[in-house]
């Protein structure tokens, strides 16, 4: 059911996954067109902040910060597999793979170096500082539009 909570859990978490996103493209210097990766990352952090951080709204500051930091590894996680998926389905059309189950190794190799990517201080600081204000907000919208 549509609330304003989910509203602004939604905006926030695009909001965040865009910002996040340009920081994955600035240190990803090896790669010059990254396509509708901006897009996709904001889709992800609509969604995950629709279903997530919306829709799991509690008084209190732990519940606060255990929303927003639920809300921003949901987002990582997601992040990370459809990327990781779109890659290896990229290589995969490119007969990089030889069978099933190297595709799938194949996926896992590709995750893991993505999450290495997301791994480094900034962006971590910033999806941390991120998710908090976005369930900060979140909560003070389901507090004032019930």
């Amino acid at each position: 059911m549509p609330t304003a909570a989910r509203l602004v859990a939604a905006i926030c978490l695009g909001l965040l996954s865009w910002i996040v996103a340009q920081q994955v493209m600035a240190r990803m210097t090896e790669i010059s067109y990254f396509g509708q990766f901006p897009l996709v990352a904001i889709g992800l952090g609509l969604v995950v902040g629709w279903i997530t951080l919306g829709g799991h709204t509690r008084p209190g500051p732990v519940a606060i910060i255990n929303s927003g930091v639920t809300a921003v590894v949901v987002l990582a996680f997601w992040a990370v597999f459809v990327f990781g998926v779109y890659e290896m389905v990229r290589l995969s059309l490119n007969r990089r793979f030889h069978g099933l189950m190297d595709a799938i190794y194949g996926l896992i190799d590709v995750m893991i170096g993505y999450a290495r990517v997301l791994a480094v201080p900034e962006i971590l600081a910033t999806l941390l500082v991120g998710g908090l204000i976005a369930s900060a907000l979140t909560r003070f919208a389901d507090r004032t539009w019930r």
